[in-house]
């Protein structure tokens, strides 16, 4: 009976141990296929800045196009703003059976919300909208810190990235409680993207926002900005939403986004950001930046302040510029600096204080002119204006400065070395080691700090030497039994206590010995489907791993060792994969120890093949291309309406075309936007977008 039991034993953690391999395989392949999207996402739009600061608008027409295209809600002004989101002329019909908000807000309008999001119903745009005003209202008025005392509520509850997984914030809400006087709550930002319903948890948290201002809290994360939501689904969801009024709802989101506050800091001891820091993070000049002027951090407008730098050198020191050689006329330089009339004498008070108001005067019209602000934008004061005001002797950043600022603590990560170095693997933020992490608990009498931005299996994790604790809301991230979410409670004492969940509804009705099966049975779904995923990145490689075999296969065999096969692998795609460990479950090897390559990258392009009927070298490029083009189209798409008319389409290309040194006069680039147009309504939809690419790759 002994022996048995050690048999068992020894099975039982053989058969544990095995699980824990896989799923840890498992978790790596998902990990790195994301974090190389994101690479993509930040180079695509790298590319995009190097355009725009690269190029020069040949009349003012052109510029306002391209600078309404990559800059967006930036280029609407207060009341413009105002007057385009205009919800007070929109009329809700009496058909309508939906909730309804009049402001102020009460509890019963926020489980009015509650219950008819778990119904399928879909809130009236005039409300959404009107939300979206008093939400930026309110956030206008608070600082870039937002502080939290567990002096007036018993304790704090932190959750991390939600990503438009509304069941996952009714499970919180169903186990801890809504919030309330006594219940406080910090969203740690990346309430949307890649879940489906990120409009309807914005709608939640705003309305909770509203409520109790006091008690609910949120942090802005990376995925709270307009040019990442073109990528990752948010501006396609409130656009298939909402139809009619889908560009006005995003104008307003995109303008919300930018003033959600960066950080919270709970009892002045434990910080809450969404990324991490960096080993340049001051959180003196965090309180301090304008935070409304980053709508997308991923683009740090060198262009902007560039050209700035040389109007204020025009201005200072005469324009240097001469004539165009060419003959070409000069751009129009700004206005040189007034000169003060000759001052009376101070015999004449009254003509002297006359004398000096109209100089003041004069210098502060010269000064909005240089820096582009006019009179009619005058808006009411915000929190950071106000601070900025009150502390006139305070350092001058350069923005490039405060970009990077706010770039770092929305996209770092937390490493076991020690040091600070750049995020390659993300393409944003930095990678911060323990030391960077004590720097900054000592510099500011922290105790530790909180983060999310990054999926954990079991919901949360401690890192260096448990100071940093990463939170993470979103259970089931990248399939069905992938992860647990998890939230985190804070007491006086600051002692976290967490609470795992997750949110599958088929798991919970199983008993004990059911659910030892499920378990497993889940572990072979979310392995197979990450393994389906993986096939798919090494397909859309296949003509450079081709070169890649050839290299290691001097006699043209067309066999290579499984050694040599995992290198290859490695130098193409650059996923930092376990290769030796995943190769029985990609490859067959023949008894000799050799793959043959050629057959093997066959057998991946039948398996895709199967799913899409088109030519494989050019189903390899759409896979390998097809979010980038898809995010390229969106952002053609100025409107969002989901085609590209032909004056989107000649001003896109006069920039490519700038960049590549292609002369096209504008009845060529006319003739392209008709070929591609094939239906002949006078717009491209994406499908004609893909098919015109489809068509010039197949011609190469």
């Amino acid at each position: 009976a002994f022996k048995a039991a050690v048999l068992i034993q020894q099975w039982y953690r053989r058969h544990v141990a095995r699980l824990e391999m896989r799923r840890r395989c498992t978790w790596r392949i998902f990990q790195s296929i994301e974090y190389s999207c994101e690479q993509d996402q930040i180079k695509l739009h790298n590319f995009f800045s190097y355009l725009m600061d690269h190029f020069t608008p040949s009349s003012s027409k052109e510029r306002d196009f391209i600078s309404r295209m990559f800059i967006s809600g930036e280029s609407f002004k207060e009341a413009e703003l105002e007057k385009y989101c205009d919800y007070e002329s929109m009329e809700v019909p009496d058909s309508y059976t939906g909730p309804r908000l009049s402001f102020p807000l009460l509890p019963d309008h926020a489980t009015d919300l509650l219950e008819a999001f778990k119904q399928k119903q879909q809130l009236h745009p005039r409300y959404v909208l009107n939300l979206l005003h008093e939400t930026r209202k309110h956030l206008k008025q608070l600082p870039n810190i937002s502080h939290v005392s567990t002096c007036y509520s018993e304790e704090v509850t932190v959750c991390g990235d939600l990503h438009g997984q509304l069941d996952d914030l009714f499970f919180i809400f169903y186990k801890n409680g809504l919030p309330s006087p006594s219940k406080s709550y910090v969203f740690n930002g990346d309430f949307v993207d890649r879940g489906k319903q990120s409009l309807e948890i914005l709608i939640i948290l705003f309305t909770f926002l509203l409520i109790y201002p006091k008690e609910v809290h949120l942090n802005r994360g990376n995925h709270e900005d307009y040019m990442v939501n073109l990528r990752y689904g948010f501006a396609k969801e409130v656009m298939q939403k909402y139809k009619v009024h889908g560009k006005k709802i995003l104008k307003m989101i995109q303008n919300v986004f930018c003033w959600l506050p960066l950080a919270t800091l709970i009892d002045q001891k434990v910080l809450i950001i969404h990324g991490g820091i960096s080993d340049t993070t001051d959180l003196d000049m965090l309180e301090k930046i304008q935070r409304n002027k980053f709508i997308s951090v991923l683009r740090g407008k060198k262009r902007k302040e560039s050209n700035r730098n040389v109007e204020i050198q025009e201005v200072n020191g005469g324009n240097k510029a001469e004539a165009d050689p060419a003959g070409n006329e000069a751009a129009p330089s700004l206005p040189l600096q007034p000169q003060p009339a000759e001052a009376p004498s101070m015999a004449n008070r009254l003509e002297f204080s006359r004398w000096v108001r109209q100089t003041v005067q004069e210098q502060i019209e010269w000064c909005r002119r240089l820096v582009d602000i006019s009179e009619s934008e005058e808006e009411e004061p915000t929190y950071s204006s106000v601070v900025s005001l009150t502390d006139l002797d305070a350092p001058c950043w350069t923005r490039q400065e405060e970009w990077k600022q706010i770039l770092d603590i929305l996209w770092s990560d937390p490493m076991p070395q020690e040091g600070c170095r750049v995020n390659t693997v993300r393409g944003g933020g930095c990678y911060f080691g323990p030391d960077v992490t004590e720097k900054i608990l000592e510099k500011y009498n922290f105790q530790f700090l909180i983060r999310s931005h990054e999926c954990k299996q079991e919901g949360y994790e401690f890192c260096h030497n448990r100071k940093v604790l990463t939170i993470f809301s979103a259970s089931n991230y990248y399939e069905i039994g992938s992860n647990r979410g998890a939230y985190v409670k804070l007491g006086p004492d600051l002692v976290p206590h967490f609470v795992q969940y997750q949110s599958n509804k088929a798991a919970h009705t199983l008993t004990m010995t059911q659910r030892q099966g499920f378990t497993v049975a889940l572990i072979s779904r979310v392995e197979e489907s990450a393994f389906r995923a993986l096939r798919e990145k090494l397909f859309a490689h296949t003509s450079a791993l081709i070169g890649a075999f050839k290299a290691y296969d001097k006699d043209n065999t067309g066999r290579i060792t499984l050694s040599n096969w995992a290198t290859a692998v490695e130098s193409v795609v650059h996923l930092g994969l376990p290769w030796r460990m995943l190769r029985p479950q990609l490859v067959r090897s023949t008894p000799d120890g050799m793959l043959e390559y050629k057959s093997w990258l066959d057998d991946l392009a039948m398996e895709q093949r199967s799913q899409e009927h088109i030519q494989s070298s050019l189903l390899e490029v759409i896979y390998r291309n097809r979010s980038n083009l898809e995010t390229i189209f969106r952002i053609i798409d100025r409107d969002h309406s989901g085609l590209i008319s032909f004056e989107e389409f000649h001003q896109t290309w006069k920039l490519f075309s700038s960049h590549m040194n292609i002369e096209l006069t504008d009845d060529g680039i006319n003739d392209l936007v008709r070929s591609i147009d094939f239906n002949k309504d006078g717009n491209i939809d994406f499908n004609e977008f893909l098919e015109a690419f489809r068509l010039v790759k197949q011609s190469q």
